[in-house]
């Protein structure tokens, strides 16, 4: 089973830096295909908690082959500081390998995604203001910097000044800010080139190599399913494809070479930042799931939007990734509810009168925006589920529980996590063999 990938399968957070982890132990390297540093995800290791952004989860496990393929976009100073922060802590980060095709984000993608938000006002997308968004524009545009850009003076020298020319004349005639001097800005890129060339290689040959040999690659996506550039809630997503298909494209490895596709999803949903949200709850229930979930944002630290399980978006999921699992994350957050929703369907009103019930997730952005969740009701357990290891110890509410949400989600669950530390987790199947 050498090449799995690994995805959320809601709006992101659902854990799938622990499902990395846990499946991370029994491969040879793990690979990140797509997104920055706005994609946060947490590791437990005993009593070490990492928060990671850029980095792949793999890079706790000193056996594991740590990846960033070319689908992601590097700012460089981040990268640093999670490197510097990690070996103070112990863990090393030399076997770091970076593709020296992906694209860097510099200062002036961060100071124009910050100024560009300001200015949509109420129309704002929600960014997190990391450049993300603007050094995928440029990727588009081609006139993004590249890794390998970093190591020629002369070369990089003239991509900055090409990639400023029009930058410099909105910053300065629409937004009132200063323009960004080249010399100083191609300055910056080089020093950070220097130390980042001991990590830079040639990943889509590293991995492909890998495969070839019988080791097994876990592609890693950041955010998730519903943040898709094409399949999400557009335009509500991020810059990029964090679904299966993103895998590929993220890190030059063909689709021929992928085994098993995973999907995390929380036991509910959660989402941050702007866009429509079927389930969200915006009463004592909401607040509930925040408090027992500890859902804040590891990398923003805002408080997530939270609702129910939402098996429409779930079925959505299966159907675009083509998932063959699915990973069932915080189902311990649930325990003392006494009944608990869930999601089967919407209802969107017409606006005449009458109104249509989608079983599937609906195209038109606007219906979806308008979507209000049909929920059936499954009776909730109150039992520390945090100490079990097998599915069948744990109580009879909470197996019908993940039975329920296995059947209307069209795919099976193979894993369920019943707390934060590294072993709250039952394996019902084998995410690997």
């Amino acid at each position: 089973m050498p090449g799995i990938v690994l995805i959320g399968a809601q709006w992101g957070d659902e854990g799938k830096g622990k499902a990395t982890d846990l499946i991370g132990t029994k491969v040879d390297y793990v690979a990140r295909f797509n997104g920055g540093n706005n994609a946060g995800h947490t590791v437990v290791v005993g009593d070490e908690t990492y928060a990671l952004h850029l980095l792949p989860s793999g890079i706790v496990n000193s056996n594991v082959t740590p990846v960033i393929g070319n689908g992601v976009v590097i700012d460089p100073e981040v990268l640093f500081e999670e490197i510097d922060g990690l070996e103070a802590r112990g863990v090393d980060c030399s076997n770091l390998k970076v593709s020296e095709s992906a694209h860097v984000i510099t200062s002036y993608h961060r100071i124009i995604d910050k100024v560009t938000e300001r200015f949509l006002g109420k129309h704002k997308i929600g960014t997190t203001g990391r450049g993300i968004g603007p050094a995928y524009a440029d990727k588009i545009n081609r006139v993004g910097i590249r890794v390998h850009d970093l190591f020629d003076a002369e070369h990089l020298h003239d991509k900055v000044e090409s990639s400023l020319h029009q930058k410099n004349q909105m910053l300065v005639k629409l937004y009132n800010q200063h323009p960004v001097e080249v010399d100083e800005t191609t300055d910056e890129l080089l020093k950070l080139g220097e130390r980042l060339r001991p990590y830079v290689a040639n990943t889509s040959l590293l991995l492909n190599k890998a495969l070839d040999e019988g080791q097994t690659v876990l592609f890693e996506g950041g955010q998730a399913t519903m943040l898709d550039v094409d399949h999400g809630t557009y335009p509500f997503v991020t810059s990029s494809n964090p679904t299966a298909g993103g895998a590929c494209t993220g890190t030059g490895v063909g689709p021929t070479k992928i085994d098993r596709v995973i999907g995390v999803a929380k036991a509910y949903v959660t989402r941050v930042g702007e866009g429509p949200f079927p389930t969200e709850l915006m009463d004592e229930s909401g607040e509930w799931l925040r408090a027992q979930g500890h859902e804040f944002g590891v990398t923003t630290g805002r408080p997530r939007r939270c609702g129910w399980f939402d098996a429409v978006v779930t079925r959505y999921a299966s159907q675009v990734n083509g998932l063959t699992d699915i990973v069932l994350t915080k189902l311990d957050v649930l325990t003392g509810l006494n009944e608990i929703p869930i999601c089967v369907a919407y209802e969107v009103d017409n606006g005449d009168g009458t109104s249509t019930r989608y079983d599937d997730m609906p195209i038109d952005q606007v219906a979806f925006a308008n979507a209000k969740p049909i929920y059936e009701t499954m009776p909730g357990w109150t039992e520390d589920i945090s100490k079990i290891h097998k599915f069948e110890d744990l109580p009879a509410n909470t197996q019908a529980y993940v039975k329920r949400l296995e059947e209307i989600s069209g795919c099976r669950i193979s894993a369920i996590g019943t707390g934060p530390q590294r072993d709250h987790i039952i394996e019902i199947h084998s995410l690997v063999d």
